[in-house]
């Protein structure tokens, strides 16, 4: 175990995962708004139309996806530099993710004013603006984790402060919206933002293993067990991110639950993560990664079956669901990357490449939310579903594509991810001694 690894071990180690980990908070933070809020926001307060803003969530989406890969390998060239220089780009992108949130939620008058049309082009040049300056702040921050190192037990515990701090984060973006205003959340971001890069800045600096040539070399899709895994993580993602799009539609049209209701729901989901992540990450030591990602999925397919036989009023049976699969989620936010850390340290690129390999996968992440938000939002529209409606036909298709569409991506995850991982990774069992007496 290499030495920064071994400081999130023993008295005082929560010390290191705080410092490193809280800046997960604020960058969580700001994900409810940008993926879960805003496409609410925009269809019900500024009356956007659902396909067109669909397309427009696509576009910004897709070229932030794009552009993934190239911040990585900007990443590693950055730490080859010097850690001052990693924590000086992630400082000016973190100012223009905090002014790009505040001109997303309170657009210009003139804006509002000018159409749909004008509204939409406002809205996605400035969406792929903050989500080029969130990839950057997160790649860097991931990247610094799993150049930590450590064995498969550490690895996940050093990416579980970042995302149980990051599911802090989400728990106080669900509830201040909806209790302060938009304007709150927004103000709050930036001040979480801020102490986040402060506390990052003193925490516990990655070994410097980095070489001139460390941001050159053949592109990760180039390493088979990358591509199984990032196979996995995509298919897993977008089982993930469909639910994620049309959370609040379900809740408001097929459930009809209050509107100060919604709160507990989303708090009731990312608390429940948070809880369960100390328990999968010590069922690592016992599973492993890659097996205890499996049964997680195992849980989420079963809890969402049974969401799709939740209807109107159902609010109590809905927390329930939304307990249990924030349970699931534990296991999505806390091993997949912990097992990429491990893969880059056994392809001996440790050190060296970690940006390059996290750009792809936050690539993997953008592609994900871009194909729920562009293909789910407009095919709900095209069967006949609008927010706000009570047809039963379209509350039907809305209940397939929020419960059982995510179920069967599930379960083709899990296939994939145990022919594609667990599988080959599986050692011959040794022989069995001979009877012979020979």
């Amino acid at each position: 175990m290499s030495e920064p690894a071994a400081r999130f071990i023993g008295p005082g180690a929560w010390r290191h995962g705080l410092r490193y980990g809280l800046l997960g908070l604020p960058l969580a933070f700001v994900a409810l708004p940008l993926y879960v809020i805003l496409p609410n926001h925009y269809a019900r307060a500024f009356g956007a139309p659902l396909a067109a803003l669909g397309a427009v969530l696509l576009a910004a989406r897709l070229i932030d996806a794009v552009l993934d890969p190239w911040i990585g390998r900007w990443c590693d060239r950055l730490f080859a530099r010097s850690i001052a220089a990693v924590l000086g780009a992630a400082a000016g992108a973190a100012l223009v993710l905090a002014g790009g949130l505040w001109g997303l939620l309170f657009p210009p008058a003139a804006v509002r004013d000018a159409g749909s049309a004008i509204l939409l082009g406002w809205a996605g040049g400035l969406m792929a603006l903050t989500y080029i300056a969130y990839s950057m702040i997160s790649v860097t921050h991931q990247a610094w984790g799993a150049r930590l190192g450590g064995d498969e037990a550490q690895r996940s515990r050093v990416v579980a402060w970042r995302e149980g701090l990051a599911l802090l984060g989400v728990l106080i973006a669900a509830v201040l919206p909806a209790t302060l205003g938009l304007g709150a959340t927004a103000s709050a971001f930036a001040v979480l933002l801020a102490l986040g890069w402060w506390a990052w800045s003193r925490s516990t600096r990655p070994l410097d293993r980095s070489m001139a040539t460390a941001a050159g070399g053949p592109s990760p899709l180039r390493q088979p067990a990358f591509r199984r895994l990032l196979a996995v993580f995509v298919i897993n993602g977008t089982a993930s991110a469909v639910p994620a799009t049309l959370v609040l539609f379900f809740v408001q049209d097929r459930l009809q639950a209050p509107a100060a209701v919604e709160p507990a729901f989303l708090a009731t989901y990312f608390l429940c993560a948070a809880l369960s992540m100390p328990l999968w990450v010590r069922l690592v030591a016992r599973l492993g990664l890659a097996r205890t990602w499996l049964a997680g999925m195992g849980v989420a397919v079963a809890v969402f079956v049974s969401a799709a036989l939740l209807g109107a009023g159902d609010v109590l049976p809905f927390l329930i669901v939304c307990a249990l699969s924030g349970v699931a989620l534990g296991t999505d936010l806390a091993l997949p990357g912990a097992m990429l850390a491990g893969l880059i340290g056994r392809l001996g690129e440790r050190g060296q490449r970690e940006g390059a390999y996290f750009g792809w996968w936050n690539f993997a992440t953008k592609l994900n939310l871009a194909l729920a938000a562009g293909l789910a939002l407009p095919l709900l529209a095209w069967f006949g579903y609008t927010p706000g409606t009570r047809d039963p036909a379209a509350l039907q298709t809305l209940t397939i594509a929020y419960c059982l569409l995510p179920c069967a991506l599930k379960l083709l995850a899990g296939g994939a991810l145990y022919a594609l991982v667990i599988r080959p990774g599986q050692k011959p069992a040794p022989p069995r001694p001979s009877l012979s007496t020979n």
